[in-house]
């Protein structure tokens, strides 16, 4: 039931990511350009996980260290999956552009951002005092 409920959870993330890529484009692209609008977008994308996962982390049911940990790498692996897929195949990017996003050297954040939702479960269940 736990691997069930974090799928649901993780397309809710997932619509929030989604808002958030579309708010992006049309509020800061214009004025700052794509690619600081990406950085930016990586720590609203960051609160937003934050805020959905500490909304429903006590609903999914988790308790142990192992269950937060592998329900975010279960998260990583679907959001990774996700935003290559999407990348590729809607948003017609080149595999430089997305790789671009995961290159910190370059400045890509999203490393950073991947980090944040894998770790977003656990986080949340400390703050809410679950564990």
């Amino acid at each position: 039931m736990i691997l069930l409920k974090s799928l649901v959870i993780w397309v809710i993330i997932i619509c929030g990511e989604i808002a958030n890529g579309i708010a992006r484009t049309l509020l800061l692209v214009p004025y700052i350009g794509d690619f600081h609008a990406r950085q930016i977008g990586v720590f609203t994308g960051a609160a937003i996980i934050l805020t959905i996962t500490l909304i429903f982390i006590k609903w999914i049911g988790a308790k142990s260290l192992f269950e937060l940990l592998a329900i975010g790498l279960l998260w990583l692996l679907l959001m990774l999956t996700f935003e290559v897929t999407f990348g590729l195949y809607v948003a017609g990017y080149s595999w430089e552009r997305i790789a671009a996003d995961y290159n910190l050297f370059k400045g890509g954040l999203l490393p950073i951002g991947m980090l944040i939702l894998t770790l977003s479960p656990l986080t949340a269940a400390k703050i809410r005092r679950l564990i």
